[in-house]
């Protein structure tokens, strides 16, 4: 019998962000995005290999970096490029509809994909400013599909209240999901179709069809049905055939590590969470 080989949650989750990028497709990361930043990489090099990888706001095209950085807008992620392009070029291929996917996080994402980078409270009364959107707004309108992905799912209770991250609504709208206060993206007459996957630290939801609400579709192997609803500020759709994901190989982990030998894929989960470890 083969030994087991172990995958701590970093990697699985750069896994699960990974396989949401298609073959054949340009790709962007925008600033403060390492998991995105390695999960790219790793598609390129696994089963994404026709797609192209716009490194970040330097916009070097599928470059091929000595390591990865601790930014992401890094002169690193310039290195061996096959080309290059301009930030607004970018912009401007996505309003075309040319751009096929994004990535984006957020202090707050709610139950129709809409993400918070903007601010904890209200206008008048805010309780946390938070960095910003940059050019996230219209991007989360223009890119064809994106990529949600958050490492603080998990809702630490303070008191008697928990803190959620994936709440029934956004303090402030700073990028778009499916439905919006002002309207839903046809409403809108936006040029993308929005997010289709959210991947946290407790689960990979998509977005129901008609309701375009969030439904959980698979599972860590560590975590329950139970455990997500408790952490999750509303009830999300569970798909009938909701179950464990799949896992990478022996050898998508040992990629990955080799990519990322400074380990920036780990940079953004809280330290109690990089203590969980699977096996395959």
């Amino acid at each position: 019998m083969s030994e087991k080989f172990k995958v701590t949650l970093d990697e699985l989750f750069v896994y699960n962000v990974a396989m949401t990028i298609k073959d054949s497709t340009l790709v962007f990361h925008g600033v403060s995005s390492p998991i995105p930043m390695v999960a790219m990489y790793f598609a390129k090099l696994t089963h994404a290999k026709d797609m192209v990888y716009v490194g970040g706001v330097t916009s070097a095209i599928d470059p091929n970096p000595p390591f990865f950085p601790t930014t992401t807008n890094d002169w690193t992620m310039m290195q061996n490029r096959t080309a290059m392009i301009t930030i607004d070029k970018l912009f401007d291929m996505a309003q075309k509809g040319e751009l096929h996917r994004s990535f984006f996080s957020g202090a707050q994402v709610d139950k129709y994909g809409n993400q918070n980078v903007t601010m904890i409270g209200r206008p008048g009364k805010v309780k946390i400013k938070l960095p910003g959107g940059a050019g996230g707004c219209n991007l989360s309108g223009d890119c064809i599909n994106y990529t949600i992905w958050t490492t603080r799912h998990r809702a630490p209770a303070k008191g008697d209240k928990r803190i959620f991250t994936l709440v029934d609504k956004c303090d402030f709208v700073t990028n778009v999901g499916h439905v919006t206060p002002f309207g839903t993206r046809e409403q809108l007459r936006l040029v993308g179709k929005g997010p289709d996957w959210v991947v946290t630290e407790l689960g990979v939801f998509d977005f129901e069809p008609e309701s375009k609400l969030l439904r959980l579709r698979y599972l860590y192997p560590d975590i329950t049905v139970d455990e997500v609803l408790v952490n999750t500020q509303f009830k999300p759709v569970i798909h009938p055939e909701v179950r464990v994901m799949d896992m990478p190989t022996k050898e998508h982990v040992e990629l990955m590590r080799k990519i990322d030998p400074l380990n920036v894929r780990k940079n953004e989960f809280p330290p109690k969470e990089l203590e969980r470890q699977f096996f395959v």
